[in-house]
């Protein structure tokens, strides 16, 4: 399987954000239009970087926070492929719900980083407490 081509991407210099978070971003917006399909073959991290003039760091950066986020999956020495969507998680209400706490996070002075961090500790917080209750 062959990847599709990287489609223009001009890298807005004036913009606040790390470069791959806007990477990342360009990446979803991609994959949220159809441009890849769920089963598409990213181009390589190499390859990305190469044609973008960036560095190799950047774009993995941005395909690991993809992979954390569930839109693609990654397999060693065959590459990054677009994820199959969750019925769950693709919701409508569940989305709005998603945004707007990370609305009310970055209003409250987070920032996008500390966003998942904080989402992170509460979910093992809420693990642990979950497994008491069930004795084990």
């Amino acid at each position: 399987m062959t990847a599709k081509p990287i489609p223009s991407f001009e890298i807005d210099e004036s913009s606040d954000l790390p470069l791959w978070v806007r990477l990342r971003d360009r990446l979803v917006y991609l994959i949220n239009a159809g441009y890849y399909k769920p089963g598409d073959q990213l181009p390589t991290v190499r390859k990305f970087a190469a044609e973008l003039c960036i560095s190799y760091n950047t774009v993995s950066k941005a395909y690991v926070a993809l992979e954390r986020e569930g839109y693609i999956v990654t397999t060693q020495g065959r590459g990054a492929f677009v994820s199959e969507p969750d019925s769950v998680s693709d919701a409508p209400d569940v989305n709005a719900m998603v945004e707007d706490f990370v609305n009310n996070c970055l209003e409250k002075g987070m920032t996008y980083d500390d966003i998942p961090k904080h989402v992170n500790k509460s979910i093992r917080k809420l693990k642990r407490e979950h497994e008491k209750k069930q004795g084990k």
